[in-house]
């Protein structure tokens, strides 16, 4: 089965980095990262991902503004994007049933298992059971919480 190629544009290098390792320990997600907002589309454009995980407030650019410019681009407007904020707390994305402006977000801090089940859902994957741990490497905590970028 080929890997989902998931791109994480975020400016908390920390938060990237550590949500990079989480997702590739799965081992059914290439994930490659961006911290500079200004070089998210071309980044895109070369790592073709399946999917976006995108920070809403970012220096220079902010979330939606770089959505707006990867729906404008011929070779981007198909990716889906799932924004992260911490501009929001848990009940009011439950309150949206997960969705801002008709795109699905996740509160910041968020959990390793919540960000999953949102790409499954988001790639057509729930009905897939997750991937195996890969032999010899540890299982980080399921109920891991993802606090830096808060």
């Amino acid at each position: 089965m080929d890997k989902e190629r998931i791109l994480v544009v975020d400016d908390e290098v920390a938060f990237t980095r550590l949500l990079k390792l989480a997702l590739e320990h799965r081992g059914c997600y290439t994930v490659e990262v961006e911290n500079c907002a200004c070089r998210a589309v071309q980044v895109a454009i070369q790592f073709q991902p399946d999917l976006v995980l995108m920070d809403v407030m970012m220096p220079k650019l902010d979330g939606g503004s770089l959505a707006a410019d990867f729906k404008a681009s011929a070779l981007l407007c198909h990716v889906p994007i799932v924004f992260l904020t911490a501009a929001v707390r848990r009940e009011e994305v439950r309150a949206r049933q997960g969705h801002i402006g008709g795109l699905p977000f996740l509160a910041k801090p968020v959990d390793i298992e919540e960000v999953i089940r949102c790409l499954q859902q988001q790639l057509g994957m729930e009905n897939h059971p997750p991937a195996p741990t890969p032999a010899g490497s540890p299982l980080p905590p399921a109920r891991e919480v993802l606090n830096a970028g808060r």
